[in-house]
This record gives C-alpha cells, sequence and structure tokens, in this order.
C-alpha cells in the first residue's frame, strides 16, 4: 500500500497479484464455542479466502479458557505457526477472530508472511466486489477506518526508528502524520457519502406510493438469484460469498394490477465488522425503510438455523428487526433431507418454499407475500366530485379500489356528481389519501344519509 498526496485520490492503492496466494487459517476452541462450531466456523474462513483469491493450505486450531492479550494463540502456538508457514511457504495467515494491533504486532515479529483478520479480509473481499461509486466510497472510508485503529509505533512507512523514550523521532511522527491523512481523507469520503445518501433518499421519495420489500438473508443464500427469478431483472449472481454489495431495485408485479418494488441488499455474515455496518449506511437504509422484508435462507446449508439467527441479529442492530417479515426457504431442489422439509413446513407454516434457480414454488411466495403486505391494509370509503379526476387517479395509484360508483349530492346549487370508491391501503397510503380528501369532508355525511335513505 502507498499513499498518495491528490485528495480526489484514494489515499491507499493495493498492487494485485494474479497468482494465488498460499494461506493457512487460524480459529481458537473457547469455553463458549464446540470444536465442531469452530470447525464450521473455519469452514466458512475458508470460503472468504477462496473468494478474496487465497488458496487454504492449512488450518490450525487451539484450544483456550480465553485468547492471550500478547498474542491470541499464545507463544508457543505462535511458533508452531511460524515452522507451518515456513514449510508451506506460505504467503498469508488469516485469523477467524479479530485482533487487537498489540496481538498482529506480536504474531508479525515471529512469523514472515502477512497476517490478516477476519474483517481485514472481508474488507478485502468488499473492496474488489464493488463496483459502483457508493460501494467504493463507502468500502474505502472503512478500510481507512480499520487501518486507522491499527497503526502503532513500529508503522514502517518510513522508518522503523525509535525517538527517545519511546514517544517521539521519525517513527512516531510519520505515524502522525498518517494519521492526518487519513481523517482528512475519511471526512473527505463520509461528505461524499452525505450526498449519495440525498440523491437515495430523493429516489426513496419519487417512489413512495409504491410497497417497498427488500430481500434479506445471509450471504450466498440466493438473494439475487431470487430476485432475477421474480423481476426478470440481471442482477450479478454467483456462487460465491458478497457477490452483491450495492441494492438494487426492480418492479415485480404480485398480482393484476399489484405491484411492488423489490429491493437485493447485500448479504450479512457472522461477525459483519461494524465498520462495514456504519459505512454502508445509505445501502441498509433500503431495509430499514422497507415496508416488508423477505428474509431467503439456505436450506441446504447445515447451519441454516445458525444464519438465520445471525440475520434476526443484525436486523434488529438495524431497528428493522420488527418489521413484517416473510421466509423464504431456497434451494429446496438441493435438499437431500426430506424429512427435513417436512418438518420445516410444519414449523414455519407461513413460510415459503422455493428454488430460485429453477424456478419453483415462485407464485406461492407471490401469493404469501401479498398476503404479508396487505394483512394491516386499512379498508374504508372515500367521497370525491367527479370534477375531480386528479384525486380519483389518485386514490387508484395509492391503493386497491375494491368498487367505484356515481351518486349525485345536493350542494346548494344544484346535485354534484360524486364518485364512491371504496378502497383498501397500506397505512401509509391511506394517512396521504385521508389528507388529500380533507377539503371534501364534508361531502361524508351527506353520501352516507344519501346510501341509507336509498
Amino acid at each position: 500500500m502507498f499513499p498518495l498526496t491528490s485528495d480526489d485520490s484514494p489515499l491507499y492503492t493495493v498492487e494485485e497479484d494474479t497468482q494465488p496466494e498460499s494461506a493457512i487459517i487460524v480459529g481458537v476452541v473457547t469455553p463458549d464455542e464446540t470444536r465442531w462450531d469452530v470447525r464450521d466456523h473455519l469452514n466458512e474462513l475458508e470460503q472468504l479466502a477462496r473468494t478474496a483469491g487465497a488458496d487454504v493450505t492449512d488450518r490450525v486450531t487451539q484450544s483456550r479458557t480465553s485468547p492471550d492479550p500478547a498474542t491470541f494463540i499464545g507463544s508457543g502456538k505462535v511458533k508452531e505457526l511460524k515452522r507451518l508457514a515456513g514449510k508451506r511457504g506460505s504467503d498469508l495467515i488469516i485469523f477467524d477472530d479479530d485482533l487487537a494491533p498489540v496481538q498482529v504486532r506480536n504474531i508479525e515479529k515471529e512469523v514472515s508472511c502477512k497476517l490478516l483478520d477476519r474483517s481485514g479480509l472481508i474488507l478485502d473481499i468488499f473492496a474488489n466486489r464493488a463496483q459502483t461509486a457508493a460501494a467504493k466510497t463507502q468500502v474505502e472510508l472503512a478500510q481507512l477506518d480499520y487501518t486507522r485503529s491499527r497503526l502503532t509505533r513500529r508503522w514502517t512507512h518510513l522508518s522503523r526508528q525509535e525517538g527517545g523514550i519511546g514517544t517521539k523521532g521519525p517513527g512516531e511522527t510519520q505515524i502522525e502524520t498518517d494519521r492526518r491523512l487519513i481523517d482528512k481523507r475519511m471526512a473527505k469520503l463520509r461528505d461524499r457519502l452525505d450526498k449519495l445518501d440525498q440523491q437515495r433518499q430523493t429516489q426513496r421519495k419519487g417512489r413512495s406510493s409504491h410497497t417497498t420489500v427488500s430481500l434479506v438473508g445471509y450471504t450466498n443464500a440466493g438473494k439475487s438469484t431470487l430476485m432475477n427469478a421474480l423481476a426478470g431483472a440481471d442482477v450479478f449472481s454467483e456462487n460465491r460469498l458478497f457477490a452483491t454489495l450495492d441494492a438494487t431495485t426492480r418492479t415485480v408485479e404480485l398480482d393484476t394490477n399489484k405491484e411492488v418494488l423489490l429491493s437485493d441488499t447485500v448479504g450479512f455474515i457472522r461477525k459483519l465488522p461494524h465498520r462495514l455496518i456504519e459505512s454502508f449506511k445509505s445501502t441498509l437504509d433500503e431495509v430499514r425503510e422497507s415496508d416488508v422484508l423477505v428474509h431467503v435462507v439456505d436450506v441446504t446449508h447445515k447451519r441454516y438455523e445458525d444464519h438465520m439467527a445471525v440475520v434476526n441479529e443484525t436486523l434488529r442492530e438495524l431497528d428493522a428487526g420488527d418489521k413484517p417479515t416473510l421466509v423464504v426457504f431456497n434451494k429446496v431442489d438441493a435438499l437431500e433431507d426430506r424429512n427435513l422439509l417436512r418438518a420445516l413446513r410444519k414449523e414455519h407454516p407461513d413460510a415459503a418454499f422455493v428454488s430460485a434457480l429453477r424456478g419453483i414454488g415462485l407464485q406461492t411466495l407471490k401469493e404469501k407475500l401479498l398476503h404479508v403486505i396487505e394483512k394491516d391494509y386499512v379498508e374504508r370509503v372515500a367521497y370525491i366530485p367527479v370534477t375531480e379526476p386528479k384525486a380519483i387517479a389518485r386514490v387508484h395509484e395509492l391503493a386497491n379500489v375494491v368498487s367505484e360508483d356515481y351518486m349525485y349530492a345536493e350542494n346548494g346549487t344544484g346535485p354534484q356528481a360524486v364518485a364512491r370508491m371504496h378502497f383498501r391501503a397500506a397505512e401509509r397510503n391511506d394517512e396521504r389519501i385521508a389528507e388529500m380528501l380533507d377539503p371534501w369532508d364534508d361531502l361524508r355525511p351527506k353520501m352516507e344519509d344519501e346510501v341509507a335513505s336509498s
């Protein structure tokens, strides 16, 4: 990584290497987790490493009552790790947990290859996957926040020399210089994200009359594939973690004259770095501001229940845990245990069971989603003069009109033609309709008397 001086250029650039790096992954077994848990966590870490472009040659585990403050895995295990890395010629060592700066420094003293923790690896994947200006800006901000917290007095940008008692000298001066550069760049990125967020809010206002639905789920659950199947879209999908970083929105028709706006969002994962959640605020706002969530679950994964728990916990962190949610178990065509499928149908009677790849169960999914959307609809009758065609058209736009007929009311100067509209609408749209109909509230008692007398 090399610092740049231009305010409009990324503070760091990364030299790409087409040759895959050789990696060793490391996990720690604590009293809170079993060896089986750690094994599954390392399986996921290996997937992350492959997504980043590394070949995992070995796994190292260590049992401890608590992580070692100095080296996380203990000095003896670090020496063992050093011997293994030397034997394999490893380029990279990846820890499944986040390491403190002092732990990184102490381990790097012993081993002679690059060191990454889980957050650093996920950030690297996000950096490689980012395509749009918004995603690139969000990732760079998260990376700089991550890097800043790991600057130490052995920061080697210009010099390893330490001065005085350990508080002055070229090494320390360079740290302060780089911190200022990072802080300046982060402030610039935050301003850029604020502008992008304003653009997103303007876009949301333009579609505020529509019901909005967001796809959420563990990474690689099949959200983008489901999006493509429902909307006939061309959202990028791949059998890898974090294939989608940007929120993509498409129109989906659930029933005749009943459309929703469906958004595909970034996948969640165990121990998703908090700095990523903060940086991707504008993207995750799609989740916060949606009317309904569709929680996509990869039913073929043996830890699907843990994945569901991670997603639900992340939604609570985003203040979206109480939103109406439809659970969708995906990839049912690849599920070998049919008994599990029967048990899930019994345990989750309101869920949908689909294969997004093969188009199985999509019509049922649409019906169940429509049921969730309409569960809290408000039903009422409105009276609008026929001389107000824009208002009548607006009711059709914001609500499902059950029936519409025309009547006459006496307005003092003669009969007045009035449209009687029986409709059902989402609560937020009902409030807009009620506000729009305020000028004709005096028609209601007259018309209701007319209806009663007839």
